[in-house]
């Protein structure tokens, strides 16, 4: 191989390299701004789900609002005013919780 060949052959593997090092901050970045927040939401989420007790007023995800009167493992009970329904939903449609002290303010 003559000196010519080889310097090419040395900037071809040059672009990959620069290529290489323009991605790894995108995907850092990717990870930090979209990755990191959303496993922090669903870390929140499962925590709020842990902590349902009776009494609390809830909001699902379809909209309804009630108080729940009964918990099972992945279900609960809401009394869903003004006629006083009695309705099951998962857990997982719960979307907010406000407690008692929450309402009076």
């Amino acid at each position: 191989m003559n000196m010519e060949a080889m310097l090419a052959m040395q900037a071809q593997g040059g672009g990959g390299m620069s290529l290489l090092l323009m991605f790894v901050p995108m995907i850092a970045l990717f990870y930090f701004l979209l990755v990191l927040p959303q496993q922090r939401r669903q870390k929140k989420w499962t925590a709020m789900l842990d902590q349902l007790k009776t009494g609390d007023r809830v909001t699902t995800s379809g909209g309804l609002r009630g108080i729940i009167v009964a918990l099972k493992d992945d279900s609960l009970h809401l009394r869903i005013a003004p006629d006083n329904l009695r309705v099951e939903v998962t857990k997982a449609s719960v979307m907010q919780v406000s407690t008692a002290e929450e309402e009076k303010k």
